[in-house]
């Protein structure tokens, strides 16, 4: 599928938090860590927010998105329409590439308890769990880290 991965704005903030709520991977057991949690405008002004939009008409929202909060990858969603298409790849992939070049030797993780697998598939490797942070987070995270190939 192509797509095009460019700098978020401001103006995207709403598509982008529609996508992360919207996110099947977090209903049920998951549900609460996305209680009242919101993309800003600011929020995408002060980080490194990337989203991966259609690249042949009709131009729609964004498919998937990622940001980078200093040397950690804060947020990754892709569609769940999308999910399978290589676009999460394609999304680790440029995430690396910016990380890189911003001289960051190495991102870290806190991961989403089902998504673990598919970090480690993209190369990231497990170094810790991040205890439970109750009422909002009532499970063990896992920590991973990739390392950029950088510096």
């Amino acid at each position: 599928m192509p797509h095009d991965i460019r700098r978020a704005s401001g103006q995207d903030a709403a598509a982008l938090n529609a996508l992360l709520h919207a996110s099947s991977a977090y209903r049920g057991d998951y549900a609460s860590i996305l209680d009242g949690y919101e993309v800003t405008p600011e929020y995408v002004g002060r980080h490194q927010v990337f989203a991966a939009f259609p690249a042949v008409a009709p131009a729609t929202g964004p498919l998937g998105f990622y940001s980078l909060t200093g040397a950690e990858l804060d947020l990754l969603f892709v569609a769940d329409a999308v999910q399978g298409t290589g676009l999460g790849t394609a999304l680790i992939a440029h995430m690396l590439e910016t990380a890189r070049a911003k001289g960051i030797p190495s991102v870290r993780v806190v991961s989403h308890p089902p998504a673990a697998r598919f970090y480690e598939r993209m190369g990231a490797h497990r170094t810790g769990t991040v205890p439970p942070r109750p009422p909002k987070i009532r499970w063990e995270r896992p920590e991973l880290t990739f390392d950029t190939g950088g510096v």
